[in-house]
């Protein structure tokens, strides 16, 4: 992953949740979906947040499942110890400070989720991270990825851009904070919805859909068959 990408979250980072409501203008049905599809087959389940910035959606999986145990990852330091502040004295969350499109990853898990993380990788480098989630996650396990996506014309990206631009405005975001994501967002590599699920059904995903998009902000789901009889 870009090494600017993570100055600039390092930046952020105090402000990070602060901030997300007015920079999502779908904020809570994008994260809602996401929650609701986060279907475990226990009360306890091991769960991945890849890209876990400050524990922002690791928080709402938490209320859902009290008693799972939690990893979350990602580049940047600064935006974990964020995550550190949320779930101080939480016995059932650990971090990686780490890069988790090249980490060794030795434990398996019954869900992996993501939320505006992938997007940062190259092409490539998602269809890998999809086909390591899929070896990752135990049978019937699932992933849960909520993120940006390219719109399938150009024209559709300059509509997404334009009407962003024009509900973050609305938002009462200070003008400062709406300028840092314009600056992140200029980093950003997003896929199609169409090439996104097809990644995710070559690395062997079931059920994989495109279950909520706004603009360009999507929820993807995917399952990892069971065993068989």
């Amino acid at each position: 992953m870009d090494r600017s990408v993570i100055k600039l979250f390092d930046a952020n980072a105090k402000d990070y949740d602060r901030q997300r409501r007015g920079l999502i203008p779908c904020f809570d049905d994008f994260y809602g979906m996401a929650l609701s599809l986060v279907e475990c087959g226990n009360s306890s389940p091991c769960i991945l947040d890849l890209g876990a910035g400050t524990g922002l959606f690791s928080s709402m999986v938490l209320l859902k499942y009290p008693e799972a145990r939690l990893t979350l990852m990602d580049l940047s330091d600064s935006m974990l110890q964020e995550a550190r502040r949320r779930f101080h004295g939480a016995p059932n969350v650990d971090y990686i400070t780490g890069d988790y499109s090249s980490y060794p990853f030795t434990q398996t898990y019954d869900a992996v989720v993501s939320s505006l993380s992938i997007h940062h990788l190259t092409h490539p480098e998602k269809r890998q991270l999809f086909a390591t989630i899929h070896r990752l996650l135990n049978e019937g396990g699932i992933f849960v990825n909520a993120d940006q996506v390219k719109g399938h014309t150009d024209q559709a990206d300059v509509y997404y851009r334009r009407r962003w631009l024009e509900e973050i405005r609305a938002s009462g975001l200070p003008e400062d904070a709406i300028q840092a994501s314009i600056e992140r967002r200029s980093l950003d590599i997003n896929a199609t919805a169409a090439d996104q699920m097809q990644w995710m059904e070559e690395a062997g995903f079931e059920d994989v859909d495109c279950m909520y998009k706004y603009l360009d902000f999507a929820v993807f789901y995917g399952k990892k068959s069971g065993r068989t009889s």
